[in-house]
């Protein structure tokens, strides 16, 4: 048995009223006390504007900002100084993610709805859009893609970035990269509820936007709750999650990777593996038998993380995911097994169980679903070309990744007839009269004719 630490581990069945809230209700912007220092820094940078940023910056990441915006010129040095690998990784996977994008355009459609009736819905792309990178504990230039690459496929007419300062007093140089790379327009040195307040609000430096899309911590995601009801957000997409949904044929090790993959992402990251019986041949023996190595599997994965913990460069960060958020739990069957993942409604879902495609289509409540042993998360989070700004806590229950969607706007258009008029200005007034609204009912009959 492991020495590592989870949050809980065991049967599901046997989890605790409290244990189970835990790892359902993981939105960590639900909590009133940070919802408050949220709003006051939000309402800071309204008044304020850039010498509140200027401030934050100061206070939250230790710098003196001479400029909150980093120069252009400063982008390219960082791309030409770029490792050649790493630049054509990260060109290859630019490439992928506006071919994936460009495929979700959606079409206007028009529709004769009745005799003298046209009615067309319209995309159109949104006019500035603003794109957080998070910082922090790690530089992520492909959040820069993820959300760059797709505002350019939506045809977005300014796309401005916000990362945090490093110590240097600018974004990590591969953040620069990234976004010469990808064809952003503006970058300011700008993180946390004061860059997604500046977004929304604007400054004396920085433009205000249509939209704001991409991950972040507890304060980014609760920033961005706030300023939801201003413009569009993507989704609360918040610290990393993954559940790896496994039965008695899959490799520990393997499962192992996707929990820590996850989970040296951020303290708050939450990684579960979800363990079912696989199909035994029938009768009470065999099930026995899958419940055994359900059970030896669960053993299994624990000694695993434990294992690749202790040699994980970022184990520190990892570990105390793992026992904040962090559970192995052992399913009675497949059912009780995809019932938990469904309820758990997981940013990243990955399925390693036999018949994995059969078993990934009964989930359908996950941002994203990597199907089988070979379908690692890490390949969706840089260069599959699938977008990995996704929904977290829970919300994949109702939200959805980001897509080019995000970017557009759709409107209406209505073409009526002399004909299509006349046919509706009597149920359109008997309507109006209906809910005591007259003037509309004489507009409809004034163009009813003779």
């Amino acid at each position: 048995m492991s020495d590592v630490t989870f949050f809980a581990q065991g049967r599901i069945g046997d989890l605790t009223g409290e244990a189970l809230r835990h790892l359902m209700e993981r939105a960590p912007s639900d909590d009133p006390a940070l919802a408050a220092r949220v709003a006051a820094l939000v309402a800071d940078v309204r008044t304020r504007g850039d010498d509140a940023l200027v401030e934050m910056a100061r206070r939250f990441d230790g710098v003196e900002l001479a400029a909150l915006e980093v120069p252009k010129a400063r982008w390219y040095d960082a791309l030409d100084a770029l490792a050649p690998e790493v630049r054509n990784a990260l060109a290859r996977a630019s490439v992928n993610i506006r071919r994936f994008h460009e495929a979700q355009f959606p079409e206007d459609v028009t529709l004769d709805v009745e005799p003298g009736v046209r009615i067309t819905r319209r995309w159109t792309p949104l006019e500035r859009v603003g794109v957080y990178a998070p910082g922090g504990r790690a530089a992520y230039p492909s959040s820069v893609l993820m959300g760059v690459v797709p505002a350019r496929a939506a045809g977005v007419g300014q796309v401005v970035v916000c990362s945090p300062p490093g110590p240097s007093g600018e974004p990590p140089s591969e953040v620069l990269a990234a976004c010469a790379l990808s064809g952003a327009d503006r970058l300011f040195a700008l993180g946390g509820a004061g860059a997604v307040a500046a977004l929304a609000y604007g400054t004396g430096s920085v433009p205000r936007v249509d939209a704001i899309v991409g991950p972040g911590n507890r304060w980014v995601t609760e920033a961005k709750r706030q300023v939801a009801g201003r413009l569009i957000i993507d989704s609360p997409a918040g610290p990393s999650e993954v559940l790896v949904l496994a039965d008695g044929t899959a490799e520990p090790s393997l499962v192992a990777r996707e929990i820590l993959a996850q989970a040296e992402h951020d303290p708050d990251a939450a990684c579960v593996v979800v363990v079912a019986p696989d199909a035994g041949s029938g009768g009470p023996s065999a099930d026995a038998e899958a419940s055994a190595r359900a059970q030896a599997l669960a053993d299994a994965v624990r000694d695993a993380v434990a294992a690749q913990l202790a040699e994980a460069p970022r184990r520190e960060v990892a570990a105390a995911a793992l026992e904040a958020n962090g559970a192995v739990l052992v399913a009675a069957d497949l059912d009780e097994g995809v019932a938990f993942t469904r309820a758990w409604a997981p940013e990243h879902l990955s399925v390693m169980t036999a018949d994995a495609a059969v078993v990934a289509s009964r989930i359908t409540t996950a941002g994203t679903t990597f199907v089988g042993p070979f379908a690692s998360v890490a390949f969706g989070d840089y260069l599959t070309g699938a977008n990995h700004v996704l929904p977290t806590g829970g919300c994949a229950r109702s939200f959805s990744g980001l897509s080019v969607q995000h970017y557009l706007r759709s409107y209406t258009v209505q073409e009526i007839t002399a004909r299509g008029a006349a046919a509706m200005a009597d149920d359109v007034a008997l309507l109006a009269d209906a809910e005591g609204l007259p003037a509309h009912g004489a507009a409809a009959r004034a163009r009813r004719g003779t």
